[in-house]
């Protein structure tokens, strides 16, 4: 009988991509669990309301497309998705990224783009590759996710100074520059109205957490700015009367020429939205203790996606603070994020001309304190003093996120991270030489006798971890050391878990010219993979020979 466990068969498409809706139907789902959904899903509603618009005007765009959104986006990321809890909507992270696509673009690039981004991560999830995503390193997340904060924070000194700037620039310099240009035109009503926000939300956090800061910052601030007749921005004055249902469904202008303008922001959004994704199940999965399917969230983010910009809105991911406080509230399962988006809808409907009165100055207080919450300080100020190497990465993409783009700063940080992991590994590879003379029978021994080794003209080298292309040099540096060419040379790769081709390529050219000088040379006790790998690349008999391990290899040779 075989002492190998077996091996588990992989998983069928309906494992990797069952919407979790029908994993909680089949679980059973009851009356109780129905009302605790609706009391779960009006709570994100109450927080995603302002955040919605505060994030499409800060985007670039009027605040209802951040309500359709919330709206058409969200329901297919709750229906479809591969999370229990997951909110979808727009969320804080695109700002900048989409501010930018709109400035190039206008809306209709900006709907194309999420368009090809929903097609992308689409097919990213046919693929199976949304474990892929987990890859990115810490420092990367940290560094993109507080560049991102430092550029909410930037874009919301406009309307929460109420300077008069024609047009703001999406670049941070740029807009820093003409902000500072127009300091001469501050309100202070504007000032202060954005200050009391500010105040509002900061208090009910300390002494009322449970209370929708958010929203009774907007609402008060709202009903001070009219009753006292305050000259200070509104949603009207600015962008007209919200409508009060979502739009016929429509496709953005298509042509080749704005397609290949667009694809590259595309990429963006499609990354940017599976990080956040991901990142949000993960917070939820910890939250919970369930756990989310990958590829099944990012099929529905694809989805939601194309579903969002149809319907009038712009880019849909998951939300982490909106999805913690789903199940903070008590959510049983994704029909909390639908009734979450049917509140919205009805909000729209019903209240439409109230979001009029609401002072831009109050929804830049609520993105400067989202924009302070995303900086994650504690991690960063921990990643600057853990190692330089998380320090470099970590700086890296922060500064080329703030000063070139999300993607430059993700793809370089991603580049740097790996490069650092490459040298670590290589650095961990070990090889030690002895003899023979004092090996038991036994593959993972490690006591060599080098007298005894000169005695016989045996050489033993035993290496330890990973071979691959980094480490190569480093190895054949320590085999080229020895200091007459033996009679018999055993490679020990009991510890080598694998070995690429660039390794074993240089190894059959250390191998050939050791059989020129007349040396065998004794592979022991290397792995099905490692050997295959081997033999690959042409390290075959009569050149060299395998062993189960040394001594079995002595006795090789011997007979």
């Amino acid at each position: 009988m075989s002492g190998h466990s077996p091996v588990a068969p992989p998983p069928t498409f309906a494992q990797l991509f069952m919407p979790k809706l029908i994993t909680v139907f089949r679980e059973g789902y009851g009356v109780r669990d129905l009302r605790a959904d609706a009391i779960a899903g009006l709570t994100v509603a109450v927080v995603a309301l302002p955040l919605s618009m505060a994030i499409a005007i800060a985007s670039g765009v009027s605040p209802e497309r951040g309500l359709y959104t919330a709206i058409a986006g969200g329901f297919f990321v709750s229906l479809i998705g591969g999370s229990r809890f997951q909110i979808g909507g727009p969320a804080g992270a695109f700002i900048g990224l989409v501010a930018s696509i709109v400035e190039r673009h206008g809306y209709d690039g900006l709907a194309l783009a999420t368009i090809l981004a929903g097609l992308i991560l689409l097919a990213v999830a046919l693929l199976r590759l949304g474990t892929y995503v987990k890859y990115i390193p810490m420092p990367v997340t940290v560094g993109f996710t507080a560049g991102i904060a430092v550029i909410i924070a930037a874009s919301q000194f406009r309307d929460v100074l109420g300077l008069n700037i024609a047009h703001e620039p999406s670049a941070l310099l740029p807009k820093l520059e003409a902000i500072a240009a127009a300091i001469s035109t501050i309100s202070w009503q504007t000032v202060g109205i954005a200050a009391l926000a500010l105040a509002i939300i900061i208090v009910l956090r300390r002494f009322r957490p449970a209370w929708p800061g958010f929203l009774i910052a907007i609402a008060v601030t709202a009903l001070i700015c009219f009753a006292l007749h305050l000259d200070v921005a509104t949603v009207t004055s600015r962008f007209g009367e919200v409508p009060r249902t979502l739009p016929a469904p429509s496709l953005p202008t298509f042509s080749m020429a704005k397609l290949q303008a667009v694809l590259p922001d595309a990429f963006a959004i499609a990354l940017l939205g599976a990080i956040e994704s991901l990142l949000s199940a993960v917070v939820a999965d910890g939250m919970s203790g369930r756990r989310h399917r990958s590829n099944a969230e990012l099929g529905a983010q694809g989805v939601a996606n194309i579903a969002s910009v149809v319907f009038g809105g712009m880019c849909v991911t998951g939300t982490i603070a909106r999805t913690a406080t789903n199940i903070r509230s008590g959510a049983r399962g994704p029909l909390s994020g639908i009734f979450h988006c049917g509140y919205l809808l009805l909000f729209l409907a019903v209240a439409a001309p109230l979001v009029g009165y609401i002072p831009l100055a109050a929804l830049g207080a609520v993105l400067l304190i989202v924009s302070w919450n995303m900086a994650e300080k504690e991690e960063f100020w921990s990643l600057m003093r853990t190692s330089r190497g998380d320090a470099v990465v970590l700086l890296a993409t922060f500064l080329l996120t703030i000063f070139v783009d999300l993607l430059t700063g993700i793809a370089v940080g991603v580049v740097l991270a790996s490069f650092m992991f490459l040298h670590r590994m290589a650095e961990s590879v070990d090889i030690q030489a002895g003899g023979i003379e004092d090996v038991a029978d036994t593959a993972d021994s490690t006591k060599y006798d080098a007298d005894a080794a000169s005695e016989r003209d045996v050489v033993v080298y035993r290496i330890s971890g990973a071979f691959f292309f980094g480490a190569t040099a480093h190895v054949l540096t320590a085999l080229e050391r020895i200091g007459h060419t033996p009679r018999l040379l055993i490679l020990d790769f009991t510890d080598v878990p694998l070995i690429d081709t660039t390794a074993a390529r240089s190894l059959h050219a250390f191998v050939k010219k050791l059989a020129r000088g007349g040396t065998e040379v004794y592979f022991a006790a290397a792995r099905p993979n490692v050997r295959h790998e081997l033999v690959a690349t042409g390290l075959k008999p009569p050149l060299m020979r395998y062993a189960a391990s040394v001594a079995s290899a002595r006795k090789l040779h011997e007979t």
